[in-house]
């Protein structure tokens, strides 16, 4: 009896020639890992599209075959998406595949039209965040979501991981009476973040900071969704030399927001730490977590940030307020709120009790969202729609 095929698909930043050449064995992360482990429990041959040239010959750890997908993030990068297109639709023509699973806004479009074009038995799309969220340019909220309403007619069943988008979603048209889940999020390993055997003040001391200052810490891309502009606004407000921000990540705003900085004479109190592997550390020396972003699904940072046992203070928008009620896991501001922000951070700088009962508050939540209760969701889902 021929198994039947299964694909996960989505999309990346384009790599460098480098990146894109490189032949080393993948890896998973928690996007996919739980769905190709449910489509492989249920004796399906799995393949993978990644942007890789020599996609087929690579390994992983699972059981898994790997094709050249050549999906990229832009929308506006008409030439190699009509490419992706076509090399899609080859893929499908040459393998038998009776099941389409995408994620991602642009890697969910091709997938879903290639899909429907080649009558692929059942499409699933798991939404990470639609992009006409509440306080989205009009755009958003009129084109980009029609374009998810009209892929909804392509796709047996939508994957939410926040409610706004479920409740949004709701009202969607799916193909053959589909249906609309909700799971949470991508997951975290919790376990992950119960390091005993770290030496806090050796790596604060790297970090030339003292026993005594009080560390905020954000982690992701140097874009402008992220919003760190207010986060440093926040901190030159509070007005305490004592506060230190940690910022771990690379992007095109790390020129500008260095500016800022120095405009505001806090150039000594940001750490532009770029990218780093030891965020479990620096997380569990931090006091704080400060994410001041536009725009979010459910965010993976705050939900490793509160599996390191800190309080938050954070944007009040759609994933944020999924994983923090204001005032018990943190305190939530209006994006743009600068003085409400400074202020927030001032108090918990300064009331360890509610600091505390902040951090046993989040330990609490977030185990609602380990990865182990996502890939039981995912297998339910699996179970119920394959």
């Amino acid at each position: 009896m021929t198994k039947k095929g299964y694909l996960w698909i989505g999309n990346s930043s384009k790599p460098t020639e480098e990146e894109y050449s490189s032949r080393e064995d993948l890896s998973l992360g928690n996007v996919s890992a739980p769905c190709v482990e449910a489509a492989l429990s249920l004796g399906y041959t799995v393949f993978k599209g990644v942007n890789k040239k020599y996609a087929e010959e690579l390994k992983s750890k699972y059981d898994i075959r790997f094709f050249d997908a050549g999906i990229y993030r832009s929308i506006f990068d008409v030439k190699n998406n009509y490419k992706a297109y076509k090399n899609f639709i080859n893929f499908l023509k040459k393998e038998k595949i009776d099941v389409i699973h995408c994620n991602t806004p642009l890697g969910g479009a091709l997938a879903r039209l290639c899909g429907k074009k080649m009558k692929v038995l059942k499409v699933l799309y798991t939404a990470h965040g639609f992009h006409f969220y509440k306080g989205a340019p009009l755009v958003n909220r009129t084109l980009l979501k029609w374009a998810e309403m009209w892929m909804a007619r392509y796709t047996d069943a939508i994957i939410t991981i926040n409610q706004e988008d479920y409740q949004a979603a709701l009202k969607f048209k799916l193909r053959n009476k589909g249906k609309v889940y909700y799971i949470p999020g991508v997951g975290v390993n919790t376990k992950d973040y119960l390091i005993e055997d770290i030496d806090k003040a050796a790596l604060r001391q790297s970090l030339h900071l003292s026993e005594t200052d009080t560390v905020l810490i954000a982690m992701g891309d140097l874009v402008k969704r992220k919003n760190y502009e207010a986060s440093i606004k926040a901190i030159a407000k509070a007005n305490n030399k004592t506060l230190h921000f940690l910022l771990c990540g690379k992007g095109p705003q790390l020129d500008y927001l260095k500016q800022l900085a120095t405009e505001l004479h806090v150039e000594n109190q940001i750490h532009f730490l770029g990218y780093r592997k030891d965020i479990k550390e620096l997380l569990l020396i931090s006091d704080i977590f400060l994410f001041t972003t536009y725009q979010e699904g459910l965010p993976r940072s705050m939900m490793e940030a509160m599996s390191a046992g800190l309080p938050c203070v954070a944007s009040k928008i759609r994933g944020n307020v999924d994983l923090i009620k204001d005032g018990q896991g943190g305190i939530l501001c209006d994006p743009d709120d600068i003085v409400g922000f400074a202020k927030a951070i001032t108090t918990l700088a300064h009331d360890k009790k509610l600091c505390s009962d902040m951090k046993q508050s989040n330990l609490n939540t977030i185990t609602s969202y380990d990865i182990e209760n996502v890939k039981k969701s995912i297998f339910e889902i699996y179970a119920e729609q394959l």
